[in-house]
């Protein structure tokens, strides 16, 4: 028994360390601890903060590889058995309807809680760089967007796998409003779909960017973006601390080695620290930092397994390219983009401006150019660094707060308040009786 004790400790003190010396050392010899730094501050571990929602969202990402690789191997991305393979799945594999219904929900939630990540470090004006030196906010902040775009197609790919009603026409609405780009459009259509309609080589090309391709590259922004954050110190909220604190030349202590040949003289930044009280604002991030990423994985987890178990997976007919519904919608994260094309859609006379180019073309090209750019065009002061809606930057906030209101109104209006032939009814207002297909 002593013997099995011995080799547990030798394999788990790193998530458990027994003194603050064996904290220090569990983040240089553990290949996972070696992510963090050797503390972190008691203000980044806030829930209030953050929300943790970087951390949801590379679980969700986690849950979305593991229960990819049973779906991949059951699922057969033919057009003639697409669809009754993930019948299969549904229907006929053990557990499958659970393992379909946690990649669907995490996929879904992934897009929201990537979006939300992006809304807190805006209004906490994280993307600008602080006190530290050699500070690229700005940098990751164009890696956060690229993933975010990453991570609409990659769930846009993934909707139309089932190859049912649904995912059909919901991939050919998002392809059509592509194909309104000037000079490149129809190419990007065709290159998109392998033709000029959706059919197997859609399938195919679809299936291999959904599994392979694009996980690759959102792991390969998310694996950036983790050593930028690293690089940049950690969380904003840590620059309006050290702004807090008075700067202080503290005497070095002569139990610590500052360099190669011990303790030498001046002032360098190994001997004069901005943090006069680091220790009260500081904790070894093993265990407390591991510990509040467990919990908040298991509970991620624990939502998302529920909702499988309350949500029904939703699987319509074979898809059928000579029915077509009405209305046929684009997956909910592009709806606001349908409902734009709709509403910028304007017949002056015998000349019609085109919609599809303005709504779903310029205007979100024009948002993903200012977002990306945002960071150099912002001039508020460092004080408002790492602060939820800081007042120098109270323009600002409100103006993306209007954007933001703006594209979840017209996602409402695309979601709930379209119906046939996208004409406009209310809540309350009951649907035109349409004539079933011959």
């Amino acid at each position: 028994m002593a013997a099995q004790n011995k080799i547990w400790r030798q394999l788990t003190w790193t998530w458990k360390p027994a003194s603050e010396r064996d904290a220090g050392d569990a983040v240089v010899r553990n290949l996972l601890l070696h992510w963090f730094p050797a503390k972190v501050t008691i203000g980044s571990l806030s829930f209030r903060y953050s929300f943790w929602l970087g951390t949801i969202s590379a679980v969700l990402f986690g849950i979305l590889c593991i229960t990819g690789v049973p779906l991949m191997f059951l699922y057969v991305p033919s057009v003639e058995r697409a669809y009754q393979s993930v019948k299969d799945i549904e229907f006929v594999v053990s557990f499958g309807w659970f393992i379909r219904a946690l990649h669907r929900l995490s996929a879904h939630l992934m897009v929201a809680v990537v979006f939300l990540h992006m809304v807190r470090v805006f209004f906490t004006g994280a993307y600008k760089n602080g006190t530290a030196a050699n500070q690229a906010r700005p940098v990751n902040w164009v890696i956060g967007v690229a993933m975010m775009l990453a991570t609409f197609f990659l769930s846009f790919t993934g909707y139309l796998l089932p190859w049912d009603q649904l995912a059909y026409w919901a991939v050919t609405v998002g392809t059509n409003i592509a194909s309104a780009a000037p000079l490149v459009g129809d190419k990007i259509r065709f290159l998109l779909l392998g033709g000029n309609q959706i059919e197997q080589n859609t399938l195919l090309r679809f299936y291999v960017l959904h599994c392979f391709f694009l996980p690759a590259f959102v792991l390969f922004l998310f694996l950036w973006h983790m050593w930028r954050v690293r690089k940049d110190g950690g969380l904003a909220s840590v620059d309006k601390l050290s702004l807090e604190q008075k700067r202080q030349t503290l005497p070095p202590v002569k139990s610590k080695t500052y360099s190669l040949l011990g303790i030498t003289k001046g002032r360098t930044v190994h001997v004069e620290t901005a943090l006069v009280n680091e220790d009260e604002h500081t904790v070894n991030s093993s265990p407390f930092l591991t510990r509040r990423i467990l919990m908040v994985t298991l509970a991620t987890v624990a939502v998302i397994c529920l909702l499988a178990l309350l949500v029904a997976t939703p699987l319509e007919e074979a898809a059928n390219p000579r029915v077509t519904p009405n209305p046929a919608k684009a997956p909910w994260y592009f709806l606001w983009l349908q409902e734009l094309v709709t509403d910028t859609t304007v017949k002056l006379g015998d000349f019609t401006i085109n919609g599809a180019l303005i709504g779903g073309i310029l205007v979100p090209g024009l948002l993903i150019a200012l977002l990306a750019v945002w960071p150099w065009l912002d001039k508020s002061p460092v004080q408002a660094v790492g602060v939820w809606f800081a007042a120098q930057r109270r323009r600002q906030n409100l103006v993306f707060l209007g954007i933001l209101v703006v594209v979840l109104a017209l996602t409402v209006v695309g979601t709930f308040l379209r119906g046939p032939y996208w004409l406009f009814f209310w809540p309350w207002e009951a649907w035109p009786e349409m004539p079933g297909p011959f």
